[in-house]
């Protein structure tokens, strides 16, 4: 490419004289390679001539061949592209210029800035055509920008490797300051003091998969974790919810929080002692840190351009998606359903990680649980997990939910009535023990709650006395400005 290209009169940004001195560095010096190999790429390279000697240089460093003249040559001569470099006499020219090896991780690094520009420029010109044209949805727009910002953004953020000495101090650090907490919680709380006790809370990087049959109730039991942790703990966190409104999420969190039967909101046939939990829980309700979402076939690209927003301006600390299939991975026609839901599995751990926090997705199972006769022949299997292996394969801990009402089953084995009952089961658990831990399920507001500890720990508002059909509705002071929210 010559250098003095240009596009509508301006030249792109280029470091082409570095291209040449780091190529001819790790030409005199095979081990100045180790110093860049991690962040540049071929593609950084401005001339089309540096990028495929580059190209040639990573294949015998991954092969871990010598790195010299002689061998870039011959594997040029290999993919056939030694003559469009200007053949032996141009790589042999490239030692000419330079002498050291000494700066070449700067010099590296200015060039992977230049094409960060360039790339910049190629997707803007590219969102400009895209948005001048009909055919194209704006939200699509958006989220794909946002996502090549993204990308763009991590190839320049590299994590360099760290000393043994140095992690075991901060690792210490973290031990000590997690021995103050007496019930043994080093990540976000569910509420569910055994589940707490197995797991320490749900830990930052983790997947966490809560899969069960429709009507079981993990929309119920996610929102629970969600009311827990930010109501209790004042911890932000976001929730998407994929299948149900926004306000049939608010009807759900007030028919828990405030202990009123769920049909009776749904239906508006509220009395006056619901009013009255309200109104007695009405604060706690609008200082509840919680993010909320609705965004049908949200694409995976879309909600992780929105999590990082909401990690950045709000510190989320959990992400809860209400569920995971019908998310899109927008990955392409030739991709079947089994390999788009393996990408958004992969993509949400990738998530976790990237954020630094726990992703709880929810999650379908397949029909296979209802063909299974007996008592205990309902309970779900890992092998149960609907659409793909690599939820199990990509997930840190797999939970099931199992109401045995929901099957018609009446009494357990000892002959205890199971009106009620519920088990949460960790059926997977990367990093700790598995086990089955015992809750309640409330069929009046479809809320979960710990055997151990309730929810509610304050007593009722006793309703005034007043007529049947005289409802006192309490003068609840909102304040007339919204939120800033980023949606």
């Amino acid at each position: 490419m010559d250098r003095n290209n240009t596009k509508n009169g301006r030249i792109p940004p280029q470091a082409i004289d570095l291209e040449e001195i780091v190529l001819g560095a790790i030409l005199l010096e095979k081990n100045a390679m180790l110093d860049i190999a991690d962040f540049l790429r071929p593609d950084a390279f401005y001339v089309d001539a540096n990028k495929k000697v580059y190209a040639a240089i990573q294949h015998l460093s991954i092969q871990n061949a010598p790195i010299d003249m002689m061998t870039v040559c011959e594997r040029l001569l290999k993919t056939g592209e030694l003559d469009s470099v200007g053949g032996r006499f141009y790589v042999a020219n490239l030692t000419n210029k330079v002498s050291s090896s000494a700066n070449i991780e700067t010099h590296a690094r200015i060039i992977q800035e230049r094409y960060i520009k360039r790339e910049l420029i190629r997707s803007s010109e590219k969102l400009l055509n895209d948005a001048y044209s009909n055919e194209n949805d704006v939200f699509d727009l958006l989220s794909t920008s946002e996502f090549e910002k993204d990308q763009l953004l991590q190839s320049i953020t590299v994590k360099k490797e760290v000393q043994n000495s140095d992690l075991y101090v901060s690792t210490v650090m973290t031990l000590q300051n997690q021995d103050d907490n007496s019930q043994g919680i080093t990540g976000t709380p569910s509420g569910f003091t055994v589940v707490d006790k197995i797991t320490g809370g749900w830990q930052r990087s983790d997947l966490i998969i809560i899969a069960a049959r429709p009507g079981m109730g993990k929309t119920s039991f996610a929102l629970q974790n969600a009311i827990n942790a930010s109501f209790d703990f004042n911890i932000p966190g976001a929730v998407f919810s994929l299948e149900m409104s926004m306000e049939q999420l608010m009807k759900k969190e007030l028919a828990i929080v405030c202990d009123i039967a769920l049909e009776k909101l749904r239906k508006g046939t509220m009395t006056s002692e619901d009013w009255s939990m309200v109104a007695k829980m009405d604060e706690k309700i609008l200082n509840a840190p919680i993010h909320w979402d609705d965004t049908p076939s949200i694409s995976l690209i879309e909600l992780c351009a929105k999590a990082r927003r909401l990690k950045k301006k709000f510190d989320i600390q959990y992400i809860i998606i209400d569920y995971l299939q019908l998310m899109v991975s927008k990955s392409g026609k030739n991709t079947n359903r089994e390999q788009e839901i393996g990408q958004i599995s992969r993509g949400l751990k990738g998530l976790a990680k990237e954020l630094d926090i726990p992703v709880l997705a929810l999650s379908q199972l397949s029909r296979a649980v209802e063909t299974r006769a007996g008592v205990n022949g309902k309970r779900p299997l890992l092998s149960d997990l609907r659409e793909s292996g690599s939820i199990e394969q990509d997930a840190d801990i797999v939970i099931f939910l199992y109401r045995p009402e929901y099957y018609g089953i009446t009494e357990d084995e000892t002959g205890i009535s199971t009106d009620g009952m519920a088990e949460v089961i960790l059926a997977k658990h990367r990093n700790g023990e598995t086990g089955d831990v015992a809750v309640t399920f409330d069929k009046k507001t479809t809320g979960f709650k710990d055997i151990v500890y309730s929810y509610l720990d304050a007593t009722y508002i006793e309703p005034p006395d007043n007529d049947s059909a005289s409802i006192i509705k309490p003068n609840l002071n909102f304040s007339t400005s919204t939120s800033d929210s980023p949606f």
